[in-house]
Formats: structure tokens, sequence, C-alpha cells
């Protein structure tokens, strides 16, 4: 068996050379391997490579390091997109070549070992086998490149350049600028004190709207949930119903009714009981913030109220009945049972309603555009960091600022999310399963 074995036909196969040809033009270390089919496919996709795109990969590259040098002629922002397009480009070339290298070197160590090639049947059911996760997950891949990778790959250049309304291309260029622009926002007065003030305030309304909103849905909650309240079914339904509506119709309704001048809050309720010409509720930054945060309440406590209605309902009796024979009260019924059950069923989607308040745009544009206006600041009284970025971009066409900020409300979410992600018990028994 010995000498059959150290006398198959390959047993000086080499894999370095099989290396060094799939190197030096990828199929070619298939072809010494006698993996003709595999080998001829790498071999047409080089080719097609260098006849179709290599030009066009260049160009986008020299636009990706130059954004163009004719202004008038060049367009540093489609430069600047065909760029990254050409730099995934390369990147998946890069990971086909070295797939082909390495596959090469794979077979050639295992042909010099005494591996039998396959016929082209069972060779096509194999590949078929082991591909199938890849081949069914490759659409999806290639949807999340256009869809994810390239917009972020983007923003996140632009924050490096001088992309503003007074470097717009084609009649302008645009230029790199590494960090000048992150210099600014952390060094420019009005800047700096519009960043501190827009990020302190995006933290406040995160914790406090989501705060409230919880807490006035689980009081609720725990209130219908008594045994000795009646007609459940209707309140239940009642206090659903801001959640029927739809949110931008209750918003623009709110901000009709805090009106300074015609709303109904200050001139059906606020005057007649404390006169004068009532609250600036959109005309003061801190009653336009306490405004908000309230209409906020308004429309999330519908949702954490029957989410915790449900929670409520699935923990059995038999735990209040052992309390009531151990001659606990009703706030340690509620501190041992109620809030540990309520908070271990409801925890993550208490967590994504924060993370959605920290970027809840609508109800800050829709109710007053973010506004009021503050002095020596370039965002209103109620602009957070999304609405900040959303009046960068489309009011005063500073693209290259705003894309810094989004960069910096990324990383912070991420995070954030990569943070509470580990904490999560799927995440730590993962390797378990």
């Amino acid at each position: 068996m010995k000498e059959e074995t150290s006398n198959h036909p390959f047993k000086n196969h080499n894999p370095t050379i099989a290396t060094v040809l799939s190197i030096i033009f990828a199929g070619f270390g298939q072809l010494y391997n006698r993996r003709f089919l595999k080998g001829f496919i790498f071999i047409l996709l080089e080719v097609a490579f260098l006849l179709t795109v290599l030009d066009s990969i260049n160009y986008g590259l020299w636009g990706l390091r130059t954004l163009g040098t004719m202004p008038g002629t060049d367009h540093s922002i489609r430069l600047l997109v065909f760029g990254v397009l050409s730099l995934i480009a390369v990147v998946f070339l890069l990971v086909l070549y070295v797939f082909n290298v390495i596959d090469a070197r794979r077979q050639a160590k295992k042909l010099k070992d005494g591996w039998q090639p396959k016929g082209f049947k069972k060779t096509i059911i194999d590949f078929y086998d082991s591909a199938f996760p890849y081949l069914m997950t490759f659409p999806g891949l290639f949807f999340m490149i256009f869809v994810v990778i390239f917009p972020l790959l983007f923003s996140v250049l632009l924050a490096f350049t001088n992309y503003n309304l007074y470097n717009s291309p084609p009649r302008n260029l645009v230029d790199w600028v590494g960090f000048a622009n992150f210099k600014e926002l952390v060094t420019v007065p009005i800047w700096q004190d519009t960043f501190i003030s827009v990020m302190a305030w995006t933290v406040v309304w995160t914790v406090i709207a989501t705060t409230l909103q919880i807490g006035v849905g689980l009081i609720l909650a725990l209130i219908v949930n008594d045994t000795r309240i009646r007609f459940k079914k209707l309140i239940r339904t009642i206090f659903i119903l801001p959640w029927a509506v739809p949110a931008f119709v209750t918003i623009l309704i709110f901000s009709a009714m805090f009106n300074d001048d015609f709303g109904a809050i200050n001139r059906d309720i606020i005057i007649p009981l404390i006169g004068g010409d009532g609250i600036p509720w959109l005309s003061e930054p801190i009653y336009a913030r306490t405004a908000v945060i309230l209409v906020q309440t308004w429309l999330g406590f519908p949702f954490i109220f029957a989410l915790f209605t449900g929670v409520l309902q699935s923990i059995s009796k038999d735990w209040y009945e052992a309390a009531d024979v151990d001659g606990g009260t009703r706030f340690q019924k509620f501190r041992h049972i109620t809030f540990p059950h309520v908070m271990f069923a409801t925890a993550p989607l208490l967590i994504m309603q924060y993370a959605q308040n920290f970027n809840n745009f609508n109800i800050i544009y829709l109710f007053n555009e973010g506004g009021p206006p503050v002095r020596n600041q370039n965002a209103g009284g109620t602009d957070i960091l999304i609405s900040w970025v959303y009046k960068l971009t489309f009011d005063t066409n500073n693209y290259a600022m705003a894309a810094v900020i989004s960069l910096i409300m990324g990383l912070i979410i991420s995070g954030f999310a990569f943070y509470q992600f580990r904490q999560t018990k799927s995440f730590k028994e993962e390797g378990e399963i």
C-alpha cells in the first residue's frame, strides 16, 4: 500500500509552482493542477477584466485621488461616486484573485499527497452543495453593497472634502482637506457652540422623551391591568387611538394647537387661567423643547402601553397569590414580580425606542422645523443632530460638514448598538448553538 501511494502520478507536483503561476495570471495554477474547467473560468474572468473594466477602474481611482483637475469640465462629485464604485470593484477583484491563489496552492498540496480528482459530474454536485449558501446570500450581499456600503463610503469620504455652496461642481472643483472639517467643528466658535448645544439637546431629548413615554405607558398599563378596573377593552381601545392616527397628522395638529398667536392651548387654556399673552411655545427654545417632548410622549405611549399590557397579562397569578400569602405589599409585588418580568420581556424593544428617538427627524421638523432660531448658532432651538444635518444639506448646502456630523452620529449609534448587542443573551450563547 505504501508503494502504491508513493507512486501516484502527482508525487512530484510542486505547490509553489502552482502558487506562482496563479499569481502571474489567474487560472494558470489551476491548469498546472489539471483542473482545466476551473482554470479556464479564472482565465476568462481576468481577460474580461483586462479588456473591459481596467481602464474604467483606473479612471475612477484617478478621480478618487484628484477629484478632478479642470474646473468647468471635471465634476468632482461624479468622480467621487465613480471612484467609490471603482474602489469596491477593486476590493471584489482582489478577493477573487486571492481565492484563485489559495485554491491553486491548496489543490496542489492535495494532489501531491495523493488526492484523486473527482469526475466532472461529481465535482459539480459537490460544488453546488458547498456553495449553495453563498449562492443564496449573494443577491442580498450585492444589494447591500449598493444600498448600504456604497452610500456609507461616499458619506465618509465626503467628510474629508470642502464640498459646500462655494465649492460646488462643475464651476468649482472639490478638494481633499483631510481633518480640517473636524477641526473646525471643535475650534471655530459658531460650529463649536452649535455642535455642543445640539449634541446636548439631542441627548436630553432622547433620554427625557423616551423615558417619559415609557413611564406613562407603564403606569397606564398597570392601572388598566388592575382587577378593580371595569370596561378594560374600551379603555385599551381609547389609549390605542393616538397610535392609530398617522404621526405626521398628529404633529401638524399639535403644531397648530401650540401656536403662540391663535393656538387653542394659549387661547382656550393658558390665557383664561393666567392671563397675559400666553406662553411663547414656538418662539422660545425652552418652551418649544417642552412642547416637542410632550407631543412625543403623546405619540409614543400607546405602543408602550400595548406592549406592557400584553406582558402584564402573561404574568402568572400564582406569583401574586404567593406574595399575598407572604404578606407582600403592592409596591413589593411591583418591585419583585411585575417590574423585573416586564423589563426582561421588553428591554430590547425599549432600547430601540431610545435609538429611534435619537434620530426622530419627523417630529422635530414637522412641529417647528427645528426652530426657533438661536443667536450665534446655525441650528434652531429644537434641532437635534439629524435635523441639523438636514438643514446643512438642503438649506445651506454645506455637504461636507453635514457628512462630518453624520459620521459622528453613526459612530455614536454604532458604539451604543454594539455594546447593547454584546450584552444580549443571544450573542453570548451564539457559539453554543
